[in-house]
């Protein structure tokens, strides 16, 4: 995306959101776009669970969504034939899945490849899949974190683009560290949304560019929600 003299950007960044809980990174999308650290708009929410409360929430900010049950279709490819036609519909620049509970088919992975990202709650590669709290802790692991990345066919396997970290403390159960980590989660969504929409960051390459240059590594998010290179 090209940028004025002030650093924003000349068109409207679209991003679309696909989430199956209650909402709260596509909550955290939305207060970086109304503060400003995000140049963008929410053009779409979709979701397998119509009772979401991501659901909730877009239809109360008056954003297009759609909900549609894997049980009403005969097949994984089905349903998602069906949801990202929609998706499409909407013509984002970027999907984030932002706690999308649902493995993707590869065809709809490979229909918007270089434009699709996903927020993990681990370290990846350490703990693909569910349950990386409890894994962590299992583990003996001394810190966690979240990692944001490009989405493949493969699960939670795509290129890196961001990760945040913390200290695993005495006492932590899956609970108080999932609780702990959120925050967090949602300041490493939205601020590499904010790298993509501005430009700074291309997935549309491979390898990824950021600053012009090959990402050789995922960027840090510090305390302050600045990033630096890891």
């Amino acid at each position: 995306m090209k940028l004025r003299p002030d650093g924003k950007p000349t068109e409207e960044y679209r991003i679309a959101v696909l989430a199956s809980g209650r909402g709260s990174n596509l909550q955290a999308l939305l207060g970086a776009i109304a503060a400003g650290p995000l140049p963008a708009r929410v053009v779409g929410v979709f979701s397998d669970k119509p009772a979401s409360g991501a659901i909730a929430l877009a239809r109360e900010a008056g954003i297009a969504n759609v909900a549609l049950r894997p049980r009403d279709f005969a097949d994984r490819d089905a349903h998602d034939e069906a949801l990202f036609s929609a998706v499409a519909a909407v013509q984002p620049d970027l999907i984030v899945c932002a706690g999308y509970l649902r493995i993707i088919s590869a065809a709809s992975v490979r229909r918007f490849e270089g434009r699709m990202i996903n927020i993990h709650p681990s370290l990846l590669p350490k703990y693909p899949g569910l349950d990386t709290h409890a894994r962590a802790l299992a583990a003996g692991d001394a810190e966690h974190g979240a990692s944001v990345h490009v989405v493949v066919p493969e699960l939670d396997a795509g290129p890196l683009l961001s990760q945040v970290r913390i200290p695993v403390l005495a006492g932590d159960d899956a609970a108080a560290l999932a609780a702990r980590l959120l925050p967090r989660e949602h300041a490493l969504l939205s601020g590499t949304c904010a790298l993509l929409a501005t430009g700074w960051m291309d997935i549309s390459r491979d390898p990824v560019v950021f600053d012009g240059q090959p990402l050789r590594a995922p960027l840090v998010l510090n305390d302050d929600d600045t990033f630096r290179e890891g």
